[in-house]
């Protein structure tokens, strides 16, 4: 991997490389980077992978390489605005109104709010103690944390910030030094989230650098897509028409009032779901009116400048009416390219939204990712069905079609202007783990857990006594897989929603006999190496639930193209999940274990099974349960 990035960095050849959970990734990426002359960013899926890079990778690997190259590289950490104090806010942090701040996204809950006010006030006092001492300024260094309702009464959103040169405090704010930092270190190190941003902001965040390295390159697309995605709330409407009361006329505030009312008739109207006949009536003239009441709004506010009184306040409100503006322009424009569906929360008083999203995010990656950089893409699951094309599709990356006659299970052939290479794994699969397809159970139908589901659960826990990850479709499922065990064992049944998920992690781990049962987010999220997790069981394969907006309309415009929705859209989306969960088991060079897959389309289904299977790490292959049951049990007696 250190050698094929080292080419490529040499070549100015973009490269995508699939490395195998244990490969040692961040050495071989972070080897090469530092002979780059010039900056290199590195962008990973989350906060903590960031850290861990900062934290551990990136110190050790400094101190190695500080003898040949003469000189110790330099570091540093890129996050967002908002993950920093702010000066600016932070003087006035005991000031804010309550309706601009307690009840901001949750005014349904403003009893509970109240109850809390006092244990808010003491956070700020302490946000205010530290305010005082810090360095950085960056939430991640405060300990003991304070609770996202705290935090936001002294931080500053990017669009919300006026900017160094016309801020009061811009001599001292801490997000401009830490872009300061950034811009004299040899690495970067930044998150999918502010990358996309970057993107869609022309790349005037991140600092210039000639190469970028993307950990974890399966989620950009899906984080890109998030970025460009915008909603409209009536309370978001209510909200700005507050910020902008002292700065509007009476009869613009009450446009503004009219709009939010409008727009809250038309969402209780409306079914949730996507929007594909054209903007109902009700909503069109709600985003209407909106437009026109915002337009006048901005047009009261004017320029924000230098000699404001208070340039920060104005600019909060401008920045919000201009969210409001942009989004409702867009949805009245209804671009064929984007697609907008209406949510609403399963609580009766709860949230509704209206959301727009672009379609597809693959040219803007095209067209902003790759230009006057070399870019390498790396990740646990980047082949599906063993080829890279999807995910080099998904990646905005040129894909030749297969020469006639070549089999679809081929392996990738490089596209323009990029290579792949697959550098496997260090564990041995075969020998370390079975793969248990289920293939007499009934094809899975209701959601839910089936009952001969339930009892095929039993049989393969009971018999290695616990120790399971159950990696369910839907929280009903969990819940009935968890009520299930609980009845018919003793074991310890910890489920997703009744502690915090790094408690249950921690039990799980801790706990030998313990069994974890939960829905998405359990099958990206959990490490736990050794014998505590020797049973990973899947209830059934996870396709995208049909009432997935922006699944659904990629899968239809695949289909009014004359190609199969399903086979483009729905099967990659389920052959990366269920690579992830099935990646959970085999998690260090020692560990054994049986992955447990309750559906039986993964041995039935013809048009995909193998496909799927194709995809997943090559364990030894069964759809036997006594040969499932019989392994368990000799890993219970080990």
């Amino acid at each position: 991997m250190v050698a094929a990035i080292d080419k490529a960095i040499r070549d100015r050849e973009h490269l995508l490389v699939q490395a195998g959970t244990g490969t040692g990734k961040s050495l071989a990426y972070l080897t090469p980077s530092l002979l780059v002359d010039g900056p290199v960013v590195v962008s990973t899926a989350t906060l903590a992978l960031q850290n861990q890079l900062v934290e551990h990778d990136l110190p050790r690997l400094a101190a190695a390489v500080e003898p040949v190259l003469g000189r110790r590289p330099t570091f540093a950490v890129l996050k967002g605005r908002h993950h920093y104090l702010c000066v600016a806010k932070m003087e006035h942090a005991d000031e804010q109104e309550p309706t601009d701040t307690l009840f901001d996204d949750a005014p349904q809950r403003a009893t509970q709010w109240l109850g809390e006010a006092g244990r808010l006030g003491k956070q700020i006092q302490r946000l205010q103690a530290w305010a005082e001492k810090t360095t950085t300024g960056d939430r991640d260094e405060l300990d003991p944390g304070v609770d996202d309702t705290a935090w936001r009464q002294v931080s500053m959103p990017a669009r919300d910030c006026v900017g160094a040169a016309r801020c009061p405090y811009g001599a001292e704010c801490f997000a401009e030094a830490s872009r300061a930092r950034a811009r004299e270190a040899d690495i970067v190190v930044t998150n999918h989230s502010l990358l996309a941003v970057d993107m869609l902001a022309d790349r005037h965040i991140v600092p210039p650098h000639k190469l970028l390295v993307i950990d974890e390159a399966h989620e950009l697309a899906d984080r890109v897509s998030a970025a460009s995605q915008a909603e409209l709330t009536p309370d978001a409407v209510e909200r700005s028409a507050r910020r902008a009361r002292t700065l509007i006329p009476p009869a613009v505030a009450e446009s503004l009032a009219e709009a939010a009312d409008a727009l809250t008739v038309a969402l209780a109207d409306v079914p949730a779901g996507r929007i594909t006949n054209g903007l109902p009536q009700p909503l069109q003239q709600a985003l209407t009116l909106l437009e026109s009441a915002t337009r006048a709004a901005l047009s009261a506010i004017g320029e924000v400048k230098s000699d404001d009184s208070d340039p920060v306040r104005k600019q909060q409100a401008k920045a919000a009416l201009d969210d409001l503006s942009d989004t409702a322009q867009r949805l009245l424009e209804e671009d064929p390219f984007d697609v907008a569906w209406v949510e609403k929360s399963d609580m009766g008083s709860g949230r509704r939204a209206l959301v727009v999203a672009p379609l597809s995010v693959a040219g803007t990656l095209s067209q902003s990712l790759y230009e006057d950089r070399t870019v390498v893409a790396t990740s646990a699951t980047l082949t599906l069905g063993g080829r890279f094309d999807t995910v080099a599709r998904s990646l905005g990356l040129p894909v030749s079609a297969s020469p006639a006659g070549q089999s679809a299970e081929a392996p990738a052939a490089s596209g323009d202007g990029w290579t792949s290479l697959d550098v496997g794994s260090p564990f041995d699969y075969p020998k370390q783990g079975i793969l248990y397809v289920a293939a007499h159970l009934p094809r899975p139908q209701m959601s839910g857990l089936p009952d001969a589901a339930g009892e095929e659960l039993v049989k393969l826990v009971a018999a290695l006594g616990g120790r399971t990850l159950g990696l369910f479709s839907s929280r009903k499922a969990a819940t009935q897989a968890a009520e299930l065990l609980r009845s018919r064992t003793d074991l310890p049944i910890l489920l997703q929603g009744e502690e915090s998920l790094p408690v249950l992690v921690r039990k799980f781990r801790e706990q030998k006999e313990s069994c974890l049962f939960g829905v998405m987010s359990l099958w990206q999220g959990v490490d736990v190496p050794g014998d505590s997790c020797q049973l990973v069981v899947i209830d059934r394969l996870p396709f995208p639930r049909p009432d997935e907006p922006l699944a659904a309309a990629r899968s239809a415009a695949v289909d009014a193209n004359g190609g199969s929705g399903f086979a483009s859209v729905s099967v990659p989306i389920a052959a990366i999940r269920l690579a992830q969960g099935v990646g959970r088991l085999i998690r260090a060079t020692g560990d054994k274990g049986v992955v447990a897959v309750l559906d039986s389309r993964l041995e039935t289904a013809r048009g995909y099974s193998a496909f799927l299977r194709k995809s997943l790490p090559p364990f030894w292959y069964t759809t036997r349960t006594d040969v499932a049951v019989g392994a368990l049990q000799r890993l219970a007696q080990q």
